[in-house]
């Protein structure tokens, strides 16, 4: 039907009230999608960048400290043994928070006769050097995270044999963040030196073997006489004095184990 002359045809207008309302909605949405992406990207700086920085400062304050007064006080131990309170060796126990494959809230059984194992404590009693990665290093007893990874220490595993003793003196340090002291110890190879100074001497071991990869509840590894139970080609058959390195691998995951096993120099 045509529309009689003069006759009014209605014109919808649309309100633009909707369109203020949805460009709205947008640009909250956007803020939102912003500001959760800065508060990620703190918390990634905060992780990967400042906890380093903390760590790297608190365990270089605690080589100084203990040098100092060795420097400065007589060996507690004139025959030039270590310390009476560190056990021998020990059958470890079940998995560890601290990148390695032993419990640090649980004691480890030690064989008969020997002395109890010392309580998880942050006090630093050594210090660990390897020189391929310019490593210089506090080790304090226990692989708690809070009291002695996150320090940037490398943790003691309760129970384990004391530098320079026959046995496993059994370490564990984080790969990231928080000082990440052996987030290189896969770039070492047989024959380099590391280096263990406590008050009373220094005792200088020599990498052996490398275990690149195992799970994380591979307790063989840190054994008085360390050999993987997951991988059992893989470790020693006869007593000695041994060192043994533990961390998380792959970077930035803690899904498996790095081991990195060293023999005392006579």
């Amino acid at each position: 039907m045509r529309a009689r002359v003069g006759q009014r045809v209605p014109v919808v207008v649309q309100s633009r009230g909707r369109r203020r309302t949805g460009a709205r909605v947008l640009w909250v949405c956007a803020e939102t999608v912003v500001t959760c992406g800065v508060v990620v990207l703190l918390l990634v700086v905060h992780q990967l960048w400042w906890t380093n920085q903390q760590a790297r400062a608190e365990a270089g304050r605690q080589v100084r400290v203990l040098e100092r007064e060795w420097d400065i006080s007589p060996p507690a131990d004139s025959s030039g043994g270590v310390p009476e309170d560190v056990p021998e060796s020990v059958e470890p126990s079940a998995d560890s928070d601290a990148g390695g494959p032993v419990d640090a809230g649980t004691r480890a059984p030690t064989r008969p006769g020997a002395p109890d194992p010392p309580p998880s404590s942050s006090a630093a009693f050594a210090v660990l050097r390897i020189p391929r990665l310019g490593l210089t290093v506090p080790v304090a007893h226990g692989v708690s995270k809070r009291s002695v990874l996150d320090k940037g220490y490398a943790g003691h595993y309760p129970g384990t044999a004391a530098p320079g003793r026959t046995g496993n003196f059994a370490l564990a340090g984080h790969r990231n963040t928080h000082g990440e002291p052996f987030r290189y110890i896969n770039r070492l190879v047989k024959g380099d030196e590391i280096s263990v100074r406590t008050r009373d001497a220094t005792y200088t071991y020599r990498v052996d073997r490398i275990l690149p990869r195992t799970a994380p509840r591979d307790v063989g590894v840190v054994r008085a006489v360390p050999r993987s139970i997951v991988r059992p080609s893989y470790g020693y058959d006869a007593p000695g004095a041994y060192l043994t390195l533990t961390t998380c691998t792959p970077e930035f995951s803690s899904a498996h184990r790095l081991v990195v096993w060293a023999k005392l120099v006579p």
